[in-house]
């Protein structure tokens, strides 16, 4: 008989492993799997079971997802009862159950325990070691400086950390920002919390490009089906840099019904973007739709308050002393990115590391020349509407006046476009600029 109910009853089996003279037998049945059905079959699926008990001659083996069970079932439970009256004339029925988790907890790659040291990689079930990216272990909630520009990101991304389940307005938590402003480094935080709490749970985070690598490598293999399973397996799924699927329409269709899926199952999505889901070229507009679903949390270009506070606790963390005023005069001369300031800081306390002299304003200002003059560069939101409103021979007041004239239309929509392509303000804080309007029209001039 072969059998693939489910029940709390049929899959509790008293004699466990070890105890039932089963194991033996169980090594039979593996290897006539594998010798039958090949390693690329047999490692893709049938590695996934684990023997749990004979009863009576009633066989239970678990599985770690409700996906797997159900493929088992229609491709493989005929052959592997064949094997295993094959080795029992006693065994009359297998029963295929999901686990409740025991012994199939996330691990770390390299780290067979679970143990995190170093820059270790999450992972799927203790076994998918290919499907995520590094976490940067100096990327955590501890070390990450809140501010204005940034507090309702940082709020949405711990409370998504501390919840065990997704809260109702938060799924997907959808992070946007400028390059360099703290993106990453919420995701990874999100990650290493989790991973460093009691609660178990199954954690997949990589870029939109490596999501796209996993799809096509897939796709060349034939093995769709085993990428399907293992990203809508996971309890938190967490993509970065989402525009990468821009154009691509087969990793978008992906993307869409792996979303759907992780939803449907109440999973949690985190996904992170340069802009807003609404601005997202190239991408469906369905996927723009659900990304917007839930909480959508900016990260606004930083202020020289959340800049200096950055560079006061990395001094810290380096165990080094650098003056205020050299701290203040590079938060208040390196506005681009909070990577760039960084880097800033480390050049400068190199150099007075290598060539022994004191840290000052004047050997930082030699130091960082070409940086700083690329700053002193940086294109702003009001010079863009001093430029447009001269080439269209209007006033620079009515960018942002609050005259619907059709003459002031094009005008203000190619500059809100130049500001989202040349700054790194956000489409809130440039339709502030314009008076409070933002259109769906600026996305092209």
């Amino acid at each position: 008989m072969v059998d693939g109910s489910e029940t709390t009853e049929r899959c509790v089996v008293h004699k466990r492993q070890g105890q039932d003279g089963g194991d033996a037998a169980w090594r039979g049945v593996q290897k006539k799997l594998r010798d039958f059905y090949g390693s690329a079959i047999y490692d893709s699926w049938l590695s996934a079971l684990v023997y749990s008990g004979n009863e009576n001659g009633r066989v239970v083996l678990l599985v770690p997802t409700r996906f797997i069970k159900e493929w088992i079932l229609v491709h493989y439970l005929e052959r592997i009862l064949k094997y295993w009256q094959e080795e029992s004339d006693a065994v009359y029925s297998v029963d295929i159950c999901v686990s409740d988790g025991a012994g199939m907890q996330p691990q770390v790659a390299g780290h067979p325990d679970g143990a995190v040291d170093g820059s270790p990689v999450v992972v799927v079930g203790g076994t998918y070691d290919h499907l995520s990216s590094p976490l940067d272990p100096r990327f955590t909630f501890d070390n990450f400086v809140v501010g204005k520009p940034n507090e309702l990101a940082f709020a949405a991304a711990r409370r998504v950390a501390e919840s065990s389940a997704p809260i109702p307005g938060s799924n997907p938590l959808f992070l946007y920002g400028g390059v360099g402003l703290g993106k990453t480094h919420l995701m990874h935080a999100i990650a290493w919390y989790i991973l460093n709490s009691s609660v178990k749970r199954k954690i997949a985070y990589l870029s939109a490009e490596k999501f796209m690598y996993q799809y096509v490598t897939a796709l060349r293999s034939k093995d769709i089906m085993l990428f399907k399973e293992q990203f809508r397996s996971v309890d938190i799924l967490m993509v970065d840099d989402v525009q990468f699927i821009s154009g691509k329409d087969s990793t978008q269709e992906e993307f869409f019904h792996t979303f759907n899926a992780l939803i449907d199952q109440n999973k949690q999505l985190v996904i992170s973007a340069d802009r807003s889901p609404s601005d997202l070229d190239g991408v469906e507009d369905r996927i723009k739709s659900r990304l917007g679903w839930g909480l959508v949390a900016d990260i606004n270009e930083t202020t020289f308050e959340l800049r200096l506070g950055i560079l006061q606790l990395k001094i810290e963390k380096m165990g080094v002393h650098v003056p205020n005023e050299v701290l203040e005069f590079l938060a208040k001369n390196i506005k681009s990115n909070i990577r760039e300031l960084e880097g800033a800081l480390n050049k400068v306390v190199a150099h007075s590391s290598l060539v022994g002299s004191s840290v000052t304003i004047e050997s930082a200002s030699g130091i960082l020349s070409d940086l700083l003059r690329a700053n002193h560069r940086l294109v702003t939101v009001g010079m863009i509407q001093k430029k447009v409103a001269e080439f269209f021979g209007i006033k620079l007041e009515d960018m942002y006046s609050a005259r619907r004239l059709r003459a002031l239309a094009r005008p203000r929509q190619v500059a809100m476009y130049l500001a989202k392509r040349l700054t790194q303000k956000s489409l809130p804080d440039i339709g502030k600029s314009f008076g409070g309007r933002i259109t769906q029209r600026s996305s092209m001039p």
